[in-house]
């Protein structure tokens, strides 16, 4: 039977499992940060205005930060917190899935709202297929 755990292989994996996981990290921390310092930039792509489309662009920045607690140690040891990187993807699914269904439910006329909806899912999708197929080609190569 031939192994296929090839340890010269491993460090790449790491590296790259590395830059994707903190691309995304990133990506979502400065959108987060925007959303929080900046929110009648972002409330027009919510459909809303004044206090309430401040406060709801706000309240997604500080979702985004809770969401994003998870990835600082997956993005330091990605082998190491295999559990938890299983965790950042479980997230990022719910987010694909959950963002999904909303557009689905979302009645026609509204098309700002299904722009902005659909930059959520192909974001969210392409960071969980980037990341998934990380997590599956690590735990092949351990």
């Amino acid at each position: 039977m031939v192994s296929r755990y090839n340890p010269s292989r491993r460090p790449s994996l790491l590296w790259l499992a590395r830059f994707v996981v903190g691309v995304v990290f990133v990506l979502n921390v400065s959108c987060a940060l925007a959303f929080l310092l900046r929110p009648n930039n972002y409330a027009a792509g919510f459909e809303l205005t004044g206090v309430q489309g401040r406060i709801m662009a706000q309240a997604m920045g500080i979702l985004f930060l809770m969401w994003n607690a998870t990835y600082p140690l997956v993005l330091i040891h990605p082998d190491r917190y295999r559990t938890l990187f299983a965790i950042v993807l479980a997230q990022q699914a719910i987010g694909v899935i959950g963002e999904t269904w909303l557009l689905a439910s979302l009645p026609t006329g509204h098309p700002t709202l299904w722009a902005t909806g659909t930059r959520f899912i192909v974001f969210d999708g392409l960071g969980l297929v980037g990341m998934g197929i990380l997590f599956w080609l690590l735990g092949r190569s351990s």
